[in-house]
């Protein structure tokens, strides 16, 4: 039996697209509607079949949902939101975005006293963040598989409801995913480590290296340097929503990184030794 009658993903893209696909693939919803702000997007998340129907209309396709989910860029998430808590009354909302607190903070600010459907209540929406993806783009890339074993941050806040809670919850697991609770500063502030900060290690390599070096680059520099071609606009956007937790991993990695440098220039190998001794053991605890 399906967990939703109609889902309507807003953002077809990788996120969105795979999240279409693995629900139809597993039966959870009667009816996937994609949206998107392009027909050309729409067409091709059509054409890989990870959506039911799809249209440009925002309100055509939010309309008469009981789940939306909105997969796109984190600078339109607010605004999505909001619309979508005013045009599908009964549905759950939810979001794929990379930041959390600024969402939340934001979707708290009263627009209009007129107008409270614009405020989606504790009831309605909860973050969400699925730890995968690709640096393509696109529906084209998209995976039935690609929750299945992965982590995926729900972020309830203090007075959200319990309902809500284990609906989203379940959303996630029913696509293969592992789900973990974090208040939303707590998620921002331990994915400006994992997520945000090799982004930005990843770019300073790229642009550190002289592009006539590159017909020597090594696996190494290719696996370190693989995110740096992600899409730029979307990597602004998230840098900029969760600034003060970037800015507190980048003084981290820079206090690292002089250590570092010290014990080469002092020739200092014991030291030097323990600390990429340490650092090994953290990645090994990792596993593959």
């Amino acid at each position: 039996m399906p967990l939703f009658d109609r889902v309507a993903i807003v953002g077809v893209g990788l996120i969105g697209g795979s999240v279409g696909l693995a629900l139809r693939e597993r039966g959870l919803a009667g009816e996937v509607v994609g949206v998107g702000r392009r027909q050309a997007s729409v067409d091709r998340a059509l054409a890989v079949e990870a959506v039911d129907h799809g249209t440009t209309r925002f309100v055509e396709g939010v309309s008469d949902a009981d789940m939306v989910i909105v997969a796109t860029p984190v600078a339109g998430i607010v605004d999505v939101i909001r619309s979508a808590a005013f045009f599908a009354p009964k549905a759950a909302l939810t979001d794929a975005g990379s930041t959390k607190a600024e969402i939340c903070r934001e979707l708290r600010e009263p627009i209009s006293p007129d107008m409270p459907q614009l405020r989606p209540g504790p009831s309605r929406f909860i973050g969400s963040h699925p730890l995968a993806g690709d640096h393509r783009t696109g529906p084209e890339f998209a995976r039935a598989d690609l929750f299945v074993g992965r982590t995926v941050v729900v972020t309830p806040e203090d007075d959200t409801a319990p309902g809500l809670v284990d609906k989203v919850t379940s959303l996630w697991e029913s696509l293969g995913a592992e789900v973990v609770l974090l208040a939303p500063e707590d998620h921002d502030r331990a994915i400006a480590s994992t997520s945000h900060l090799p982004h930005l290690v990843a770019a300073a390599l790229a642009s550190a290296t002289p592009e006539d070096w590159l017909q020597l680059a090594a696996t190494g520099w290719s696996d370190t340097t693989r995110v740096a071609a992600g899409d730029v606009e979307l990597w602004t956007q998230i840098f900029s929503q969760n600034r003060a937790a970037v800015l507190e991993a980048l003084r981290r990695f820079e206090h690292r990184l002089a250590a570092l440098a010290t014990a080469i220039e002092t020739d200092d190998r014991p030291t030097l030794a323990e600390q990429l001794q340490d650092a090994k053991r953290i990645r090994d605890a990792l596993g593959d």
